[in-house]
């Protein structure tokens, strides 16, 4: 069970409740825009050696999601997993 304390938590409530996610490898939206940040805990998604690679995308937003901060959040923002 997560502390509703968690330093992880950020009023992500007002935009990530009960929305779909899927597992993927993160490909730069554009030119210009090269990495995202887990919604969460920050850790970098980039195309680049030493960030992350793959993670929940939120498929409506383009939101990311490291997978430890997925599991640890996906029972409270009521996240849905689909293919």
């Amino acid at each position: 069970m997560i502390d509703k304390n968690d330093w992880r938590l950020m009023a992500q409530e007002e935009y990530l409740m009960n929305t779909k996610w899927r597992w993927e490898t993160y490909v730069a939206p554009r030119v210009t825009w090269d990495h995202d940040h887990c919604e969460f805990c920050t850790e970098k998604f980039s195309e680049y050696e030493g960030d992350s690679h793959e993670g929940f995308r939120e498929l409506k937003h383009d939101h990311w999601v490291c997978e430890e901060c997925f599991n640890d959040f996906k029972e409270m923002f009521g996240f849905r997993v689909v293919q």
